[in-house]
């Protein structure tokens, strides 16, 4: 009795045909990705969407909890803290013979000033541990180059911003507060005097503004950098848009800065030497050209491999 060949015509038609070159489907790794063989490698499996958003929830857990820490700890320390912020003012009052003093004319305005400098300082302190929880949940999809590529930005961002604030505090606040309280008159008999009365809310706003605009400002290398790395823009485009670039420096000053020529020339100079820097920056890392020839020797040799 003859038995029907089943069993070699299945062996058949499983068997592919042709060599079967790594990569493709017919491979067994051929439908995985190179992200997954790299997560594989490094013992990370895909997590469903119910995880991430239980992993973005103990993350903001975590960010909101440093937040309240750091300003109960900020508020206890207000006034030490409003003191600081006060004292190029304070200065400048002193080296023109005055008694150094602000006011406030609401019932409610110090307290409310108060919380406002626990807020501000609570987010200075606590903005080191917000970034470190947002990279803990970013970095598991990013690449392992990927990661080395940011890891540069996240020490430059906060040191960038620092360096900002510190300009604004240091070396434009002086100025500054000096040009504002020319403009006081000693009264007399027969002329009428003009005393600066300053508010604590009102100096509190515009220091916190001045600070802000300074730190944020200053992270345009960063911003600029980030974008050529990633192919949006060139260093050539950014040459070529440098006469631009400096009229929207100076535009940026008179819009965020004071109505003063000291104050608005202090951010906008510092902006057009971060452009130039950023130029020289973005030139580390931007990606190279592909041309034909990387084309060709990119591709699979398949004659070979037949």
């Amino acid at each position: 009795m003859v038995q029907p060949e089943t069993s070699g015509q299945t062996a058949r038609t499983t068997q592919p045909e042709g060599p079967v070159l790594p990569g493709l489907p017919g491979h067994p790794q051929g439908g995985e990705t190179d992200r997954q063989q790299e997560r594989s490698v490094a013992g990370d499996t895909p997590m469903p969407l119910l995880d991430h958003l239980i992993e973005l929830r103990r993350r903001i857990i975590w960010s909101l909890a440093t937040f309240v820490v750091a300003f109960l700890v900020c508020y206890h320390f207000s006034g030490e803290i409003y003191r600081f912020l006060a004292a190029p003012l304070a200065s400048i009052m002193r080296q023109k013979g005055e008694q150094p003093h602000l006011i406030y004319t609401a019932l409610y305005e110090a307290f409310f000033t108060y919380v406002r400098v626990a807020v501000f300082g609570a987010f200075f302190l606590s903005f080191p541990m917000m970034a470190i929880q947002a990279w803990i949940f970013i970095a598991p999809g990013l690449y392992r180059n990927e990661k080395k590529a940011f890891a540069p930005f996240l020490i430059a961002t906060p040191l960038l911003f620092l360096a900002g604030a510190a300009l604004a505090y240091y070396l434009v606040f002086p100025f500054a507060w000096k040009f504002f309280l020319s403009f006081q008159q000693m009264g007399g008999e027969n002329q009428m005097g003009i005393e600066l009365q300053a508010r604590v809310s009102e100096y509190l706003n515009l220091v916190t503004k001045m600070i802000m605009a300074f730190g944020i400002c200053f992270e345009l290398p960063v911003v600029l950098t980030l974008l050529v790395r990633a192919g949006l823009v060139g260093t050539a485009l950014l040459r070529r848009i440098r006469r631009y670039a400096y009229v929207g420096a100076f535009a940026i000053a008179a819009v965020i800065a004071p109505p003063d020529a000291i104050t608005m020339l202090g951010l906008a100079i510092p902006l057009v030497g971060l452009y130039e820097v950023s130029i020289l920056a973005a030139r580390l890392v931007e990606p190279k050209p592909v041309t034909a020839d990387d084309d060709d020797e990119a591709l699979p040799e398949r004659g070979d491999a037949a």
